[in-house]
């Protein structure tokens, strides 16, 4: 398998994200909040919420948060990498 030191690949931000510690709260019956904290201590917060808490549904509000965190984590290890690289 060739192994590609010049990019993120999708089971890294997996990776990462798993082994993060994650706290999911609700408010005012339409929101939810994800905190998660990496392995090495740095905290994403992301929410999500509906106007009507009547269509809150807790599943599509946590799916929600986690593809936002996601999409930070491949910013973050893509700002690592380059760093890495020396190509600033």
């Amino acid at each position: 398998m060739d192994v590609k030191t010049n990019t993120v690949t999708k089971e890294q931000i997996e990776t990462i994200f798993n082994e993060s510690e994650k706290k999911i709260e609700k408010y005012w019956d339409k929101c939810t909040v994800m905190t998660v904290q990496l392995k090495n201590g740095f905290t994403i917060v992301e929410h999500s919420a509906c106007v009507d808490p009547k269509n809150y549904d807790e599943k599509i509000g946590v799916e929600i948060c986690e593809e936002k965190i996601k999409s930070k984590l491949w910013e973050l290890e893509g700002y690592n990498l380059q760093c890495t690289l020396g190509k600033l």
